[in-house]
This record gives C-alpha cells, structure tokens and sequence, in this order.
C-alpha cells in the first residue's frame, strides 16, 4: 500500500548511476540524467515511455552497463525531471528538444550511440527524427513498442469493437484525471490487463505499478492528450539510421499493427521482432530479448570494428522474426 517511486530489490530495483546531472532544454526544462558504466565506453541511450521513469530500464542498465556507458534520462514531468507548468511545455516538439539537450550534454560532438526508446520514449525518437543534434549520434535506434499516430483509434485496452465507441471511451480511460491511489493488489491486476501480457510474473507487475503510480496525476492526463492526437507518421521516413522495431504480440495499448506499419515505412529497418505473449512493458516483461537487441545494436554499429565479437554483423534489409519471450 506504500507510495514506492519503483521496488527496492531485486533484478527491477534501479542501479546507483555512476554519476548523474541536468540537461537544460530549449525552454529552459530541467532534465535529469543518468550515467552508468564506464566512461569511454561505447554509448547507449534509454529513453522511457509514458508515466514512466529512469527505473523502467533498471534490467537493461544492470546488464548492458558492464560493457557500454549507459545513458537514461526521465522525460519531462516524469521521475525527477521537471514539470511544465503550462499545458504548452507539454509536446513532441518539447519531447525532441529534451532529447537533443541530453544528447549534447552526454556525448561527444559526432560520438555514436544507440538510442533505444519504449512508447513515448521511442515516439520521442521518431519526432526528434529530422533534428541535427540527433542525427549526428542515431548510428543505431531501438523503437519498443509504440506507434506513430491512431494510438486511440487502434488500442484494445477496452474490450469493444474497434469505432467510434470504442474510442471515445479509450480516450477517457487514457486520459482521466483521477489519481491513481496506491498499489494493491487490484491495482496491480488492472495494470496487468491493460499494459501487460496475461502470464507476466507479479515481481514484474509490481515493478511496472510501482513506476506507473509514481507518475504525478497532471503529467499523466496532460500527455495522454499529446498522446491522443499524435501525428509522427512522417517522423518514421525520417528515421534514416538503421532501425529495428520490437514489439509485444498481445499489446493492448499499442497493438502489433503500429509496430508492422512503422517497421514497412522505415528508411533503413533492420528487423521486427514480435515477442509471443508479451504486452506493452517490454523490458520488464522480456527484459532479455530487449537488452540482446541493444547489445546487437551496439555491437553492430556503434562497438569500433576491430573490437567487435562474432556476433557483431550487419543486419541488411527488414527482416521478421518471431520469438518467445
């Protein structure tokens, strides 16, 4: 019944950052930052989804931190970054701004990395798509579990035949501004229905609740509207790095179909990959299957040649794959 911002042990519980500092975005939003691994470490950037925080990647910085330097950051409003105060600070064009402060505030000028986003983490990337400060570090992206545009129109969180119905009441759930309360048990099946796959273990349902509740009422409601009547469907062509696209078989809040279209209109897409059984909450749901990806990414692209390992090929072309989480 506490208030827990995220559990406090175990494979969920979020690592100590090596350091941590602020990213000023172009309207003067403080961003906080997280750093882990080592310094001159090839780079990855975790950028997290909606009512989420630095926490959400708390399996992949444990895993992938012992070879990359490690780079998360709570998008404004969430975690410890700071809120709007005006329903304006809350955009995409305010989401990509964030996302080039943080870049030039971690990386070198023209320092690779990969950049991995879950949700509204990689919607931030699709909308900072066309944006220099970007484009001179994507030498990979990582898209979890999202969509483009329709979010309303196509998600299955109500049980109803897709219409008109279906979403105006799917808007409201999304949006509503009551509080979340506390999590319970209830609580904690409610959000498994809705984000989760059916067979999610409860450690993973916890995690996932204990982030999801800490995320402040307003900052909710207000980026469900951003949410509700998001256009980045052109941000997808922008996307010229090679890109791979991820996504839960039996996600509710962003169907599969999001990720099959965003994966045919990519430039440069290195592989979908549909995880049998899993929803929305992808790295704490398959936490595995999502940091291979990274690492692959990584090692692949952004891992200097001489110092790859066997595994690190080149992904020509889209390719599918079905897996099992």
């Amino acid at each position: 019944m506490s208030r827990l911002t995220h559990v406090r042990s175990g494979p969920y519980a979020p690592p100590v950052p090596g350091h941590e500092l602020t990213a000023v975005s172009a309207d003067g939003a403080r961003v906080h930052v997280e750093v882990h691994g080592p310094e001159h470490a090839p780079a990855v950037v975790l950028v997290h989804g909606w009512t989420c925080s630095t926490a959400f990647w708390a399996a992949q910085v444990r895993a992938l931190s012992d070879t990359y330097r490690v780079i998360a950051y709570d998008l404004r409003g969430h975690g410890r970054s700071e809120a709007p105060l005006e329903p304006a600070g809350y955009s995409t064009r305010a989401l990509a701004d964030d996302l080039e402060a943080v870049l030039a505030a971690t990386l070198a000028p023209g320092e690779p990395a990969v950049l991995a986003g879950h949700s509204m983490g990689a919607m931030t990337l699709l909308a900072a798509a066309d944006r220099p400060g970007v484009r001179e570090h994507a030498a990979a992206v990582l898209l979890c579990s999202t969509g483009s545009s329709r979010l309303v129109a196509e998600s299955t969180v109500v049980p109803l035949r897709a219409g008109p119905l279906r979403t105006r009441i799917t808007h409201r759930v999304l949006g509503a501004r009551a509080p979340l309360g506390p999590v319970t048990p209830l609580a904690m099946r409610v959000l498994r229905y809705g984000t989760m796959g059916a067979g999610s273990p409860r450690e993973r349902v916890e995690a996932c609740a204990r982030i999801v509740h800490a995320c402040p009422r307003v900052v909710r409601y207000r980026w469900a509207h951003v949410l509700g009547e998001l256009h980045l469907d052109a941000g997808v062509g922008e996307l010229t790095a090679p890109t791979a696209v991820l996504a839960g078989a039996v996600d509710r809040l962003t169907p599969v179909v999001h990720a099959r279209r965003i994966a045919d209109a990519l430039p440069h897409c290195v592989g979908l990959t549909e995880l049998t059984g899993v929803g929305h909450m992808t790295p704490i749901e398959a936490p595995e299957a999502v940091t291979d990806r990274i690492a692959e990414l990584a090692e692949a692209y952004v891992v200097p040649q001489g110092a790859r390992g066997h595994q690190g090929q080149q992904h020509q072309g889209q390719q599918r794959e079905r897996e099992d989480a």
